[in-house]
């Protein structure tokens, strides 16, 4: 059984503009959550899908293969789906698990849990939404890749916000960094 681990990161974020590579914890985010894939070793290869060279840069030297995802993957209208059938078909696998880097702290038991409910269920995803795992035929049959179908299990340890604006980041920092005096 091929487990693939993947990453998915545009440069285009509209409400925090290069906010992949933004740091958390010193690291650029795409940057920490393909180490976090690579070093929990649960997967055979790690992917790295994305538009941008510079992002493709910040990831070099790392286990890491690199997918150049095409404009028409690239955009705010694209569902994740298309993208992680893309990989697959680039990367084929029995289980494919998308990280979102938006989610910076995430133990390694939850990539196991999806692995595990997803042998067991085609498809699995987190709560909070950190990661999403699909099998083959899950993939090569999903329906409509807005209507999310995938199971959904209630994830321990992983630190709810999202990361959607710079607000957010500054709060995720706070959270797991404690006091700061800012003045």
């Amino acid at each position: 059984m091929k487990n693939l681990g993947s990453v998915i990161a545009r440069i285009g974020s509209k409400r925090l503009p290069f906010k992949n590579l933004l740091p958390y914890r010193g690291v650029p985010l795409v940057l920490h959550a393909v180490r976090r894939l690579i070093g929990c070793g649960h997967f055979d290869e790690v992917v790295l899908s994305t538009d941008s060279e510079l992002i493709a840069r910040t990831c070099l030297g790392e286990k890491v293969k690199i997918l150049k995802r095409p404009s028409e993957l690239a955009t705010d209208e694209v569902a994740s789906i298309p993208v992680f059938q893309h990989i697959v078909e680039h990367f084929p696998c029995d289980i494919h698990v998308n990280y979102n880097c938006n989610f910076p702290e995430c133990p390694d038991e939850v990539f196991l849990e999806a692995i595990r409910r997803c042998s067991d269920q085609g498809e699995s995803l987190s709560d909070p939404f950190a990661v999403w795992a699909q099998s083959k035929k899950c993939l090569e049959n999903y329906g409509n890749p807005f209507e999310i179908t995938a199971p959904v299990f209630k994830a321990k340890n992983i630190y709810p916000l999202d990361i959607h604006t710079m607000e957010d980041l500054l709060e995720t920092h706070k959270y797991h960094q404690g006091n700061y005096s800012w003045k």
